[in-house]
């Protein structure tokens, strides 16, 4: 009896156009080829790139489970607008002349 291990790495996927093709669901795998066909010969490697990098991204299973909870909001953490809100406040404040409180502004 042999032992298999409990949580196996998924198997790389090439960066090459059949096999992340292979990889993508099929309403993914017509937008992959048309986004491949309007591709410069300047632009078709960050193509392909942006394409693999998704297929190992959505090959993980603990990517799956945060992106299933950050869809669900059962994600730990804050959401990325109230961070953004606060480095702009704290950022208004550093460049605001000593002695003031820097511009009333409505901030998003």
């Amino acid at each position: 009896m042999s032992t298999q291990p409990i949580h196996s790495d998924p198997q790389p996927i090439p960066c090459t156009q059949n096999a992340v093709a292979a990889a993508l669901p099929p309403a993914q795998r017509m937008e992959f080829y048309r986004e491949m066909g309007e591709a410069t010969p300047e632009t078709i490697g960050h193509v392909l790139t942006n394409w693999w990098l998704l297929v190992q991204v959505a090959g993980d299973p603990q990517t799956a489970r945060t992106a299933a909870a950050v869809k669900a909001r059962t994600a730990p953490g804050r959401p990325a607008s109230t961070v953004m809100r606060e480095l702009r406040e704290r950022g208004q404040r550093a460049m605001a002349p000593t002695g003031t409180r820097g511009p009333k502004r409505k901030i998003l």
